[in-house]
């Protein structure tokens, strides 16, 4: 764990491990380059349906802002008039066979994100690291007329209608090299060929569409209790965070002028009792991601920070476009 962390802050930077392991990142490029190019030519088959699917994914390894974007995108769809369901991996689960997420999923069972999704989104959600299989799931069991991907950009089997990128602003690509010397999963270059370029967070350029996720109100585990974060304000309390930048949560909860211990966690951290016992008897503020995964376990003064999502007026309407002219180009 801690070379892994280790190695993520070298791929916000060129140095010594990440110039050596450049060679090692040109074989990959190759091996993506080709791979690509198989599927382009027909030698390797892709899969495709009578639906749209909307695939929303990044270039880098980590976080960026997917899921929130998958949650608003389900959430436009359905305002449009369309009945979404979603796909995901579920990146960490323990079961590995296709399972169905739902409000009162275990996330040990589906995975943190996609139990997530089915709690704030309440959609028919699929969790299979073969996005194909999850797919016909939800086509056979479900009357969803619209398949939104959590993630899968290089999951090329699955034929898509619509391709959406993520760029974290803070993050942006790292050093700019390629797995494993640096953090993109793909060269840059592929952003030209993908339909929409949401920024999460920053300024977006005209050719991208802007998307900022800020913190809500705070949710008790246990008793449902809404309250605004400002009742915290001049107050001490734990931060709970096992996601991909701690740091931005507890950020943002000091600007609300809570006075908070952090605890950092990895992204998709599953959390043992030793863990949280000591927690037991003071506040702790935790956001929605670790929620869905302590919740069960909760104490009386837990809560939940929930996250507002706003995204400008146009990505919908650029959505809308999409979704209804679909056909399967991708």
């Amino acid at each position: 764990m801690k070379f892994a962390r280790y190695l993520e802050k070298c791929w916000h930077q060129t140095n010594v491990l990440s110039l050596a392991l450049t060679p090692v990142s040109m074989v990959y490029g190759l091996a993506v380059w080709l791979r690509r190019s198989l599927f382009r030519l027909g030698l390797l088959r892709v899969r495709r349906w009578n639906v749209p699917v909307v695939v929303i994914g990044n270039l880098t390894v980590g976080g960026a802002g997917k899921t929130p974007l998958v949650i608003a995108t389900v959430r436009a769809l359905r305002n449009i008039g369309y009945y979404p369901g979603v796909v995901s991996r579920g990146y960490r689960r323990q079961s590995q066979c296709t399972v169905r997420a739902t409000v009162d999923s275990d996330p040990d069972e589906v995975g943190d994100e996609p139990a997530l999704i089915a709690r704030l989104a309440g959609v028919p959600v699929a969790v299979d690291s073969n996005r194909p299989r999850a797919v016909d799931i939800l086509l056979n069991d479900t009357s969803v007329d619209v398949i939104v991907s959590d993630d899968g950009l290089q999951h090329l089997r699955m034929g898509r209608s619509v391709e959406i990128a993520v760029i974290d602003d803070k993050r942006r690509f790292g050093n700019g090299r390629l797995l494993p010397a640096g953090p993109l999963r793909e060269p840059k270059s592929r952003l030209g060929s993908v339909d929409m370029v949401v920024r999460n967070g920053g300024i977006a350029s005209s050719e991208e569409f802007s998307m900022r996720l800020t913190l809500a109100s705070a949710r008790n585990l246990i008793s449902d209790e809404e309250r605004p974060l400002s009742d915290f304000s001049g107050s001490s309390a734990t931060a709970l965070a096992g996601i991909a930048d701690p740091d931005n949560f507890f950020r943002q909860l000091r600007e609300r002028g809570i006075d908070i211990t952090g605890l950092p966690f990895p992204d998709h951290h599953r959390y043992s009792m030793s863990e949280l016992e000591p927690l037991r008897g003071i506040t702790v503020l935790m956001t929605a991601k670790d929620a869905v995964k302590c919740r069960r376990v909760a104490d009386s003064d837990w809560w939940e920070v929930g996250q507002a999502i706003d995204i400008e007026p146009a990505f919908i309407e650029q959505l809308w476009k999409l979704v209804s002219g679909a056909t399967l180009e991708h």
